[in-house]
């Protein structure tokens, strides 16, 4: 497996993680606290959001990231 590959698979599941976390966050500011036994996790609904938030913004991060570097070309390797 080369890097180039293993970039992509990170590539790609950060891309279907980041849809899910978009789809968890609730339009009136209720987001997990919505879902009722998945907020029982954390110790409270802001405490929730607040992880939501932070991991929501990591794979930002990740999936832009990775999204420039894989199409700059940066990683090909000369032939």
């Amino acid at each position: 497996m080369t890097v180039v590959t293993l970039i992509k698979i990170i590539w790609a599941v950060s891309a279907v993680g980041l849809t899910v976390l978009v789809l968890l966050h609730s339009p009136k500011g209720d987001g997990l606290g919505a879902l009722g036994g998945q907020a029982q996790l954390f110790t409270s609904t802001k405490s929730a959001e607040t992880t939501l938030n932070r991991v929501t913004w990591t794979l930002t991060a990740l999936f832009m990231g990775l999204t420039v570097v894989l199409s700059a070309g940066w990683l090909a390797v000369p032939q």
